[in-house]
């Protein structure tokens, strides 16, 4: 389980604005964010680097 969508809401990112800096589709990310699936490692790294965070901060227990 991820903590994006906790993440962009803390900070104040649109799911469109993650999308567009990743180069995914709206719904890609919001598949992420709404934890349907899982983004795979490269991206994952790119999103720790654009919301500016530590990979423990987006990853949670289930």
């Amino acid at each position: 389980m991820n903590r994006i969508k906790e993440e962009l809401e803390e900070k104040g990112i649109k799911q469109k604005l993650l999308a567009e800096q990743l180069g995914k589709s709206y719904n890609m990310v919001n598949g992420y964010v709404q934890n349907r699936q899982q983004p795979r490692l490269e991206v994952f790294y790119k999103i720790m680097k654009i919301l500016d965070v530590k990979p423990k901060n987006l990853l949670k227990e289930n």
